[in-house]
C-alpha cells in the first residue's frame, strides 16, 4: 500500500485442483477412441450428479448458459412472455431468455444475502410473467420455499440458477431440486470444473425427455439417428469433459468443507472491524457452495475511502478481490437490444431498461459488495488472518489513502 511491504505475498491456492486421477481419467478416454457419442462417462456424470443433488435427471450441455437456455425451451415457457430475475447475477441468465424470446423483468435483492427477494418478486407480478429465474448468488441458496411458493400461486415456471451452488443446500435439501428445471455451470472458475460445461436437472421424466432432445440435434431417445422431432441443437458434452467431472465431483464434498469452515472463520474476524459485514447466511442454509465470498464495505467507516480504492488498496496488500457485478440493465448489451437484428421488435420495445432502478442491487454495485474468489477459501486459517490483517491495515492508514 503507497509503496511499503504488502501483508502477504504468498499466493492463495491455485485453480484447478488436479493431479493424476484427471490424467488418468483423460488418458482413458483418449485410448477407447469414444470421445463423444458412444461413450459411457457423460451418461455416469450425469446420473451421479443428479443423484448428489437429489434429483432424478441430469443432461450433461456444453455450458451453464445452454443449461440454462434449454431449460426454458424445455419448460415450453412461451415466446414473448417476461421472465422474473435478480439484475444481480451473470449476463447469461438474462441472456438465456432472450435467446428464447423472452423478456428479463429484474427484480431486486435482499440487502443481506444480494439473492432475488421474495416480496420484491412478488410484488412485481402483474400477470404477463411465465417464469422466474432465482439465482443462488456466490453459492447462498435463495429462499426457495418462498420463491416456489409464490410461483404455485402464479402459474410460474422455476428455473433455477444454481451456476455457482454444487451442493448448497436450504434446510438440508440440495439446491436444484426444488424448481421444475434447474442449471449448474462448469466453466474454469467454478467450484468443480472442466474448463467449461454444465448441466441441466430435473425430476420431471417428460421435461428431461424434452431437454434431452433439444441438446441432441432435436433427436427422441429411442427414434432413429436422423429422425428429429424438434428444432434442437448440438449441446452435448465431450466425454474428456465428463471424464474430469467425474473425478472433480470427487473432490468437491471435501473441498466445500473446508470453504465452509474457512468462511466461518473469516466472517467471525471480519464482522469485528467496523464498516466491514459479510453477507449474510441465513439460518436455514445448511450448506453453502461459497463460489465467492462476498462482504458489504461502508466508505463512511473508513472515513469516506472510495470502494474502489478500498479494492485497490487491499489487491496491493496481497488480497485477490474485486467489485463484482454491475446491474444488468445498465450494461451496454441490455441498453442496446434495439441494435440486434434477431430480436424481435415487439421484444425490444418490452425491453427498454433505460428507467428501471432497484435500490438494493445498484448499492450492491457501486458502493458496497467486494468479492473474495472461492480459491482464497481453500488455503490455511493463516491464510484467512491475512484477509483480516490487510482489511485492518487499511482502516489503521486510511489518512494515507485518502
Amino acid at each position: 500500500m503507497r509503496g511499503g511491504e504488502p501483508v502477504r505475498r504468498k499466493e492463495f491456492p491455485s485453480w484447478p485442483i488436479y493431479d493424476e486421477r484427471e490424467l488418468e481419467a483423460l488418458r482413458a478416454v483418449l485410448e477407447s477412441g469414444k470421445w463423444g457419442i458412444g461413450g459411457e462417462r457423460k451418461a455416469e456424470f450425469e446420473r451421479r450428479f443428479a443423484e448428489y443433488h437429489g434429483v432424478r435427471f441430469g443432461v450433461a450441455v456444453v455450458n451453464g448458459t445452454a443449461a440454462l437456455e434449454i431449460s426454458l425451451r424445455a419448460a415450453g415457457v412461451p415466446a414473448g412472455s417476461k421472465v422474473l430475475m435478480p439484475a444481480y447475477t451473470f449476463m447469461a441468465t438474462a441472456t438465456a431468455s432472450i435467446y428464447c424470446n423472452l423478456i428479463p423483468k429484474f427484480v431486486d435483492i435482499d440487502p443481506d444475502t444480494y439473492t432475488i427477494d421474495p416480496k420484491a418478486m412478488e410484488e412485481s407480478i402483474t400477470g404477463d410473467e411465465k417464469a422466474v429465474i432465482p439465482v443462488h448468488i456466490a453459492g447462498c441458496p435463495a429462499d426457495m420455499e418462498r420463491i416456489t411458493s409464490i410461483a404455485e400461486r402464479n402459474g410460474l415456471v422455476v428455473v433455477e440458477d444454481a451456476c455457482q451452488a454444487w451442493g448448497a443446500e436450504w434446510g438440508g435439501r440440495r439446491v436444484g431440486s426444488f424448481g421444475d428445471l434447474s442449471a449448474f455451470s462448469f466453466q474454469s472458475s467454478k467450484n468443480i470444473t472442466s474448463g467449461e460445461g454444465g448441466i441441466i436437472l430435473t425430476d420431471d421424466k417428460e421435461l428431461y425427455e424434452k431437454a434431452w432432445s433439444y441438446h441432441n440435434c432435436g433427436r427422441r431417445m429411442k427414434g432413429l439417428w436422423y429422425e428429429h422431432f424438434i428444432p434442437g441443437t448440438n449441446c452435448r458434452m465431450t466425454e474428456f469433459q465428463a471424464a474430469i467431472l467425474l473425478v472433480q465431483l470427487e473432490r468437491l464434498p471435501e473441498q466445500t468443507r473446508i470453504r465452509n469452515e474457512r468462511a466461518a472463520y473469516l466472517t467471525r474476524k471480519l464482522s469485528r472491524i467496523d464498516g466491514i459485514t459479510p453477507l449474510k447466511r441465513p439460518e436455514k442454509v445448511t450448506n453453502h457452495a461459497y463460489h465467492l465470498y462476498i462482504f458489504r464495505y461502508d466508505e463512511e467507516a473508513f472515513g469516506g475511502l472510495p470502494r474502489e480504492v478500498f479494492i485497490e488498496a487491499l489487491n496491493a496488500e496481497g488480497i485477490p478481490c474485486s467489485p463484482g457485478y454491475r446491474p444488468l440493465y445498465k450494461l451496454p448489451a441490455f441498453q442496446r437490444l434495439g441494435e440486434i437484428p434477431f430480436i424481435p421488435r415487439e421484444l425490444v420495445r418490452e425491453m427498454d431498461y433505460s428507467k428501471v432502478r432497484l435500490p438494493n442491487t445498484e448499492r450492491a454495485c457501486y458502493k458496497e459488495a467486494v468479492w473474495l474468489r472461492q480459491n482464497e477459501l481453500l488455503g490455511s486459517e493463516e491464510d484467512m488472518d491475512d484477509i483480516v490483517a490487510a482489511v485492518e491495515k487499511i482502516k489503521d492508514n486510511v489518512d494515507e489513502l485518502l
